[in-house]
């Protein structure tokens, strides 16, 4: 069980890398915590399927690019997250930041930096998904860190496997990709790290597509 004040606690002693820009696409999501029966839970959701879309389909937090009326990473994040799931953060507790993250921009020749922001939310009210989501749903702490939901998740070309999550219904969504990797750093900060399933071949990878 990972209780929220836990996590408001290691957040405020963690000083998150904040990524030069450098001429790069700018992105943004919310990992919203809320408290549940089984301790604290975090909001996902499956992204829709749209051609052309590099994401479409994933499981992630709510977010996306960093728009010209947005002030900043944390507003991008929050417009989001009232957009695509119906959630509105203004009044949540911002828990803190976690390391900002290269992202592979596959379609596109510049670089992406995506930062993630960290709220509690106490009281989150009924999700009301827009167009660009499948599905939203609360995935308990204590399950991510669940060795059993643990699996590998084979990329659609079948060329390698990544380390991936179960969440939601049973064997329907993995978290794998970014948001792993965002989960990793989560749980690194509140002291309870995932245990480490990388090979150095697919570190190299990893690091290789996000530089693209």
């Amino acid at each position: 069980m990972v209780a929220v004040a836990r996590v408001r606690q290691a957040l405020a002693a963690h000083r998150p890398v904040e990524l030069p820009l450098d001429g790069a696409h700018q992105a943004a999501v919310a990992m919203v915590l809320t408290e549940g029966e089984a301790g604290a839970e975090a909001l996902f959701i499956e992204r829709a399927r749209h051609e052309g879309d590099p994401w479409s389909g994933h499981m992630a937090f709510p977010g996306g690019r960093v728009d010209p009326g947005d002030a900043d990473g944390r507003a991008a994040a929050e417009r989001e997250t009232l957009e695509e799931v119906g959630v509105c953060l203004g009044d949540a507790e911002l828990l803190g930041r976690l390391d900002d993250k290269k992202g592979n921009p596959r379609s596109h020749t510049r670089e992406l930096v995506i930062s993630a922001f960290v709220y509690h939310l106490p009281e989150p009210g009924a999700l009301r998904t827009n167009h660009e989501v499948e599905e939203a749903f609360w995935f308990p702490l204590g399950g991510l860190l669940d060795a059993s939901n643990h699996v590998a998740y084979t990329t659609t070309h079948g060329e390698l496997e990544f380390p991936g999550i179960l969440v939601g219904a049973p064997g329907r969504h993995v978290v794998w990709g970014l948001t792993y990797s965002f989960l990793e750093s989560f749980f690194e900060v509140v002291g309870r790290p995932l245990p480490n399933r990388w090979s150095e071949e697919l570190r190299a990878y990893s690091r290789g597509m996000a530089e693209r």
